[in-house]
């Protein structure tokens, strides 16, 4: 089988732009996917994560189209007629490039679209007309709807991450978008992995396609060294410290499974001294992919993220994946962690395991048919007491109990006021009340003279008035300014 770039007949256009980027021999998907896409047939490809698999569908795509390249400015003679679906917005934006860099030296168009930006900026690219199409599915939606995106013409469909693409809820819009799109057609699938389920969901949008497996399914790469570490919440910081401390590593990924803990984590580790952004859902794009590019650039030693960064994203050379988070999905450990040993590069894949986590150390034990030992790991310096959250007391380093800033002796500090009562001797204790100082109530108790007696005697034997309690005041008589009504008038 063939396996140079050299030997694959590609045209001259596409084999100048292979050449450029410096391939030279194919990874066993290129070799065994690209001559059957060539044919035109449909394929199920599952392969280890970082072998190729873009290249794989993307070169012989450009080749197929080739017959349709024109250079006319008319958006009519560039209609779509290659669609790639992706499920992050970081790998659409990756896999664009991709292509565009393979297609440089022919007049093939490509774009991409994918939410989170402006929508006016990627209608004014489709208006243009454009051959090769990437895209997210719900962005696409958007502009099939707003009738921005024509897909009656497309002959090639493909599902890069094909599993994530059905497994996450993107099945409902996959209906839709394939229900714009002709009948006769050629689908491609995708992925690193394929559970029965999947393949089953899969198999209903391609017509006899031939299945391509370079590696027994879930297989992780085998220049990826994975190791498990039992570290309880409170100590998983610290580990991070110490294997990058040891392992002498410059930069890695480190993968959460929640969000507001990627945004904890990031801010954490950045109060400790390492250089690290945070990579989810919740950022904007221009925040996602600002981050992507300090990581590349080597600004950023730590990239915080998501299972959103697990899928397909390829820069070279990173050394190290951690699993601060045991994943929920034992599939998406196998993503995360060919983040690192790619293209044949050795890589380092650490996994902390709290005591909550054997179920799904379980999981991942089950998916790759193999027994894992969780390792304990020793530290270079001892534990540091936890600091009180309390603002008058702390812990020193040694454990012992010590005073945050100095205080005068109880008997020398003043009280806030005089004749306040002093504080009590635990905090929290009881505090008697403070003294009054109203004179009344501190002469000693006089009984009544008689005369006061007989004076309220007095009061209570005095007859009412108008029939009113002795208690009540009368009203008092004031002047009227009409005739009063008299009571035994004849009426």
């Amino acid at each position: 089988m063939t396996s140079s770039f050299s030997n694959l007949s590609l045209a001259e256009p596409l084999a100048r732009a292979v050449a450029e980027m410096g391939y030279e021999s194919m990874t066993p998907i290129q070799a065994q996917a690209i001559p059957v896409v060539l044919t035109g047939q449909d394929v199920m490809g599952a392969a280890q994560t970082g072998t190729g698999k873009t290249a794989a569908f993307s070169l012989p795509l450009l080749q197929r189209l080739l017959k349709h390249e024109s250079s006319s400015t008319s958006p009519a003679r560039h209609p779509v007629r290659a669609l790639v679906l992706l499920p992050t917005r970081e790998l659409a934006d990756q896999v664009a490039q991709q292509i565009a860099l393979y297609a440089k030296y022919t007049k093939l168009r490509s774009t991409v679209v994918f939410g989170g930006m402006d929508m006016k900026p990627q209608t004014l690219e489709l208006k243009k007309g454009v051959e090769v199409l990437v895209a997210t599915p719900g962005r696409l939606l958007d502009h099939i709807e707003a009738k921005n995106a024509v897909l009656n013409q497309v002959e090639y469909v493909v599902l890069d991450e094909a599993d994530r693409m059905l497994d996450i809820g993107f099945l409902p819009d996959l209906q839709r978008i394939l229900s714009y799109l002709p009948k006769q057609r050629t689908t491609l699938l995708f992925s690193a992995t394929f559970s029965p389920e999947i393949k089953r969901l899969a198999g209903s949008y391609l017509q006899d396609p031939v299945t391509i497996e370079v590696a027994r399914p879930n297989e992780t790469a085998s220049t990826v060294e994975q190791r498990f570490y039992s570290a309880g919440d409170d100590d998983k910081r610290r580990a991070i410290h110490q294997v990058l401390k040891t392992r002498g590593i410059k930069q890695a990924f480190i993968f959460v499974n929640s969000k507001l803990g990627c945004g904890r984590l990031a801010r954490s580790l950045e109060r400790e001294g390492l250089k690290t952004a945070a990579l989810h859902g919740d950022k904007s794009q221009d925040e996602r992919l600002k981050a992507l590019d300090a990581f590349k650039q080597g600004e950023v030693d730590l990239l915080v993220c998501t299972d959103v960064a697990a899928r397909g994203l390829d820069i070279k050379d990173v050394p190290a994946v951690f699993n601060f988070d045991v994943p929920f999905n034992a599939e998406d450990y196998v993503h995360r962690i060919g983040r690192t040993g790619r293209a044949g590069a050795s890589g380092l894949a650490v996994t902390l395991v709290s005591g909550s986590d054997a179920r799904l150390v379980a999981d991942i034990e089950k998916l790759l048919k193999t027994k894992l030992n969780i390792e304990t790991l020793a530290y270079d310096d001892a534990r540091p007491e936890r600091t009180s959250s309390r603002p008058s007391e702390g812990r020193s380093d040694r454990g012992e109990r010590t005073e945050r800033f100095e205080r005068p002796a109880r008997a020398e500090r003043p009280e806030r006021y005089e004749g306040s009562a002093p504080r009590a001797a635990s905090r929290g204790g009881f505090r008697p009340a403070v003294a009054s100082r109203d004179p009344f109530f501190e002469k000693p108790y006089e009984a009544p003279t008689e005369a006061a007696l007989a004076q309220w005697e007095a009061a209570r034997s005095a007859p009412a008035v108008r029939g009113l309690s002795a208690n009540i005041k009368p009203k008092r008589k004031v002047a009227a300014l009409f005739k009063p009504v008299e009571q035994n008038a004849p009426s």
